[in-house]
């Protein structure tokens, strides 16, 4: 167990022009005890092939060609052909440092514990390295499952799977929800519960890379990004769960309700802002039935509060006046 076999995953889908730049930092890992599975999710441009080339090049590369089914689909479809004791995840478009395994290995070995993270920054297409979403710890630090979640539901932990190495037997049998984006999310939190913690690592080990266009970076202006009608319904599911097995986090909870439903009002066009839209009715009759325990939340700021108090009223309107202001990052800006 010193050195075990680490299962690395990596989805990809019509992404020729950047899934050799990922594969290759993976292959450069300075731990070498691993296993790389690309799973090709029915592309049409070339990637096949180019998934072929790249395992005749590494023996540790095994290739997976299906029907396109998304991310979570080809994730799950590798978890069960993993044969690692530890997994990781690494998006076809970004890549990763090659000390970045040896640091999680050496940290989950340290501390004894069933998961590790490491640091991350973002970048995009012109090379510009972008605000930080998450920020590491400035040195290596234990956390426990419930102050994670704690950090998640405040917006400030890191929930992707990609910046961590996670013991394979923790994960469900059903895996990642198919069909659902902020399914990192969802999984986790799921999780926690199995795991009494997991160490944090400063290195920004991990590169994201922003294309515009991709997942929940759509551009165009009635553009609606499924991951806010997904990021509502995890609300739902973490208050469950909070209920159960974390109640001296209720309060939090709420809180982070509160953001995401925000949050939807604040992207969604105005001209889905209709009667028959099931989801906006849920959301705007949440913040309205909900008001008056917001207004006693602690945790909620004056200015929270009041962007919940307008949205309440008149969520036509107050979508009206951030019409202008439609991009994710700025966005969070307003109520947070």
């Amino acid at each position: 167990m010193d050195t075990p076999l680490l299962t690395i995953i990596v989805p990809a889908y019509n992404i020729v022009s950047y899934l050799e730049r990922c594969v290759y930092s993976i292959m450069a890992q300075t731990y070498e005890h691993l296993e790389i599975l690309l799973v090709d999710d029915g592309s049409t441009d070339g990637t096949a092939a180019l998934c072929d080339r790249l395992a005749a090049e590494d023996r540790r590369i095994r290739v997976y060609h299906k029907e396109n089914g998304g991310s979570s689909s080809a994730r799950n479809l590798a978890l069960k052909y993993a044969s690692g004791q530890y997994v990781g995840f690494v998006d076809s478009d970004d890549y990763i440092e090659p000390y970045m395994y040896e640091r999680l290995v050496e940290a989950i070995l340290k501390f004894h514990l069933p998961a590790a993270q490491i640091g991350r920054d973002e970048i995009d297409q012109e090379g510009n390295l972008l605000p930080d979403i998450c920020k590491p710890p400035r040195q290596s630090v234990v956390i426990d499952s419930e102050d994670f979640l704690r950090e998640l539901l405040l917006h400030r932990g890191d929930c992707s799977f990609c910046t961590k190495l996670v013991r394979r037997d923790l994960f469900p049998e059903d895996g990642f929800p198919v069909g659902k984006l902020n399914e990192d999310f969802h999984l986790l939190v799921r999780m926690l519960a199995r795991i009494k913690g997991l160490a944090s690592l400063p290195e920004r080990a991990y590169h994201v890379f922003y294309r515009a266009g991709s997942n929940s970076r759509k551009i165009e202006k009635e553009a609606f990004s499924q991951v806010f009608g997904d990021s509502v319904e995890n609300a739902d599911m973490v208050e469950g769960i909070v209920k159960g097995t974390y109640p001296q986090l209720e309060k939090v909870a709420f809180r982070f309700g509160i953001f995401q439903r925000l949050e939807y009002l604040l992207h969604i066009p105005i001209s889905q802002m209709r009667a028959d839209n099931k989801m906006y009715r849920h959301v705007v009759k949440y913040l309205r039935r909900h008001w008056v325990q917001s207004m006693c939340n602690p945790i909620l700021t004056g200015k929270n509060k009041l962007y919940h108090t307008l949205f309440a009223i008149a969520p036509k309107g107050i979508r009206r006046i951030h019409a202008q202001k439609l991009r994710f990052h700025s966005l969070r800006s307003v109520i947070y």
